[in-house]
C-alpha cells in the first residue's frame, strides 16, 4: 500500500478546512491518500497585529518542515507568501480561486451605507483600515486580531464590542459560514489584497513525481491572475506597512482571453489613494502587473509608501486569510 503523502497545514479552522479540501481533491484525482500534519507557526503564537509581526509569519514554520522533510507538501493562504522566491520549493498547484472579494458582517444585517456615523468596524489588514477611510464615512476602524470564530464573536456574540468586521469572504466560504455575511464589497469600494481568495500548493523542487502529481491541481486562469497581482506587489517592493491592493480577473476581449488588472496603493489614513488598471494577455501576466506598478510608482505610489513600506524586494504582510 503507497504510503500517504503528508500535508503540512496551520491548526486554525480555516487552514485545516482549506487543506482538507486540498486533501480530498488530490486524492479523488490521483487515487493518493494524503494526511495532514498540523504545523504551528509564529503568527499563531502571538497576539501581536498582523502588520507588525514581521513578513512570511504565518508560512515560515511550514517552509522549515518542507526543508526539513517532515512533511512532503504544504498548502498556504497566496497572500501571506512573501513574494521572493523560496530556494528549494516550488508551487505546484494554484486551485481554482475562491471569491477574492471582502465582505461585511454587521449588526443587525447592515451594508456598509447602513453603518450609521462613528460606527465601530473591526479588521486586521492596513488595507482594509486604509480604504475603509478613504470612503470618508467618519467611522471608527479599529485593528483586531484572531481566527474567524473570534473575529464574528466581536460582532455576533453576546459579548459583542464592535458594529462589523470586514473578512476575506473567501474564508468565510470555505469555512461554510458565508450565511453571516451582511454584504460582499464590490472592489470598486474595497479592492482585495494581491492573491486574495487564492491558495498556493507548496512542495520540494527536488521532488519531481511530487510535482508532476500536484500539477493535477492547478487552475491556469487563477495562476495568470495571481501572478500579474503579486508581479504589481514585489514591483513596488510593498513590506507590511504599505496598503497595496490588487486584483486581476479573466475575460474574453476582442483577441481572445486576457487580463484585467485593477491597482492601488492607498495611504494608512485615506487621504492619498492612486488607483490604475491595465490589461493585456495571460501570458504576460508578470509583465501585467509589473507595468501597472511602474505607473503607480510615476504618480508617487512612493511617496505613499514610504521607509516603511519599503521592506526591500519581494517582501509582504497582509495578514492571513482569517
Amino acid at each position: 500500500m503507497t504510503a500517504p503523502l503528508r500535508l503540512g497545514t496551520r491548526g486554525s479552522a480555516l487552514a485545516m478546512a482549506q487543506s482538507s479540501q486540498i486533501a480530498e481533491a488530490l486524492t479523488a484525482a490521483t487515487g493518493r491518500p494524503v494526511e495532514l500534519v498540523e504545523v504551528v507557526t509564529a503568527g499563531d503564537r502571538s497576539s501581536a497585529p498582523v502588520h507588525r509581526l514581521g513578513v512570511g509569519v504565518f508560512v515560515s514554520a511550514l517552509r522549515d518542515a518542507l526543508a526539513a522533510r517532515t512533511i512532503d507538501f504544504a498548502v498556504h493562504s497566496y497572500k501571506d507568501l512573501p513574494t521572493a522566491a523560496a530556494p528549494g520549493l516550488h508551487i505546484a498547484a494554484v486551485p481554482p480561486r475562491q471569491d477574492p472579494r471582502d465582505a461585511l458582517v454587521a449588526k443587525g444585517g447592515r451594508t456598509l451605507a447602513e453603518l450609521p456615523t462613528g460606527a465601530v468596524v473591526g479588521t486586521g489588514a492596513l488595507r482594509r483600515i486604509a480604504q475603509l477611510h478613504a470612503l470618508g464615512m467618519q467611522l471608527e476602524v479599529t485593528p483586531i486580531r484572531g481566527n474567524v470564530d473570534t473575529r464574528l464573536r466581536r460582532v455576533l456574540g453576546p459579548d459583542a464590542d464592535l458594529d462589523a468586521v470586514v473578512l476575506a469572504r473567501a474564508g468565510l466560504a470555505r469555512l461554510g459560514r458565508t450565511d453571516v455575511i451582511t454584504e460582499t464589497l464590490d472592489p470598486m469600494l474595497m479592492l482585495p489584497a494581491p492573491a486574495q481568495g487564492a491558495l498556493a500548493v507548496e512542495c520540494r523542487i527536488d521532488d519531481p513525481d511530487l510535482v508532476e502529481l500536484l500539477a493535477v491541481l492547478d487552475h491556469a486562469p487563477s495562476r495568470a491572475a495571481v501572478t500579474a497581482e503579486r508581479a504589481l506587489l514585489a514591483t513596488l517592493e510593498a513590506g507590511c506597512s504599505a496598503p497595496v491592493a490588487a486584483y486581476g480577473e479573466l475575460a474574453e476581449g476582442d483577441a481572445g482571453e486576457e487580463i484585467y488588472l485593477r491597482g492601488a496603493v492607498i495611504s494608512p489614513d485615506g487621504t492619498r489613494d492612486l488607483r490604475l488598471s491595465r490589461t493585456g494577455t495571460p501570458a504576460d501576466a508578470a509583465e501585467i502587473g509589473k507595468a501597472l506598478a511602474a505607473e503607480l510608482l510615476e504618480l508617487g505610489a512612493d511617496s505613499i509608501l514610504g521607509q516603511e513600506g519599503h521592506a526591500g524586494p519581494g517582501t509582504q504582510q497582509f495578514g492571513s486569510t482569517e
